[in-house]
């Protein structure tokens, strides 16, 4: 059964509110993992254009004694080298770990809203985000 106009109006924006929590949620999810796993890349990055003379050129000693500009541009060389195999491994990490907590079955149809007696998606398929259920063993996929 349909719902009234302003019943509607109010149950959809309690929908937006939750599918947009759930996204901001996996969104922060996401930052943590991939800044994680890719702060090898950053701080040799960061290093390399620091003690490198044409970008930075700090005064720090560790620059002045150990660091030239050959090793800077090494290092500047090696942290984007080891970026795009360190992004596949966090964005695999993601991935299962998405799969693994159902992150996806948490968002609500709007169907929820227009509508009378729609059950909440993850209410039907035992508990939030589907944690409650038993896992499905028989699934297996490969990132």
């Amino acid at each position: 059964e349909p719902r009234s106009a302003c019943c509607c109006l109010a149950w959809t924006l309690v929908v937006v509110t939750m599918n947009a929590l759930v996204f901001f949620m996996n969104l922060l999810l996401m930052f943590v993992i991939f800044t994680v796993v890719l702060l090898p890349t950053i701080v040799v990055v960061y290093f390399g254009f620091q003690c490198h003379s044409r970008v930075l050129h700090s005064a720090a000693r560790y620059c002045k004694s150990i660091l030239d500009d050959n090793s800077s541009s090494a290092l500047i060389i090696l942290g984007f080298v080891i970026m795009s195999p360190l992004i596949v491994v966090a964005m695999a990490i993601y991935c299962s770990l998405a799969r693994r907590l159902r992150l996806f079955m948490c968002f609500q149809p709007y169907s929820r809203a227009v509508y009378k007696g729609v059950k909440w998606r993850w209410y039907e398929e035992g508990g939030l985000c589907s944690c409650a259920k038993g896992w499905n063993t028989q699934v297996k996929a490969w990132v």
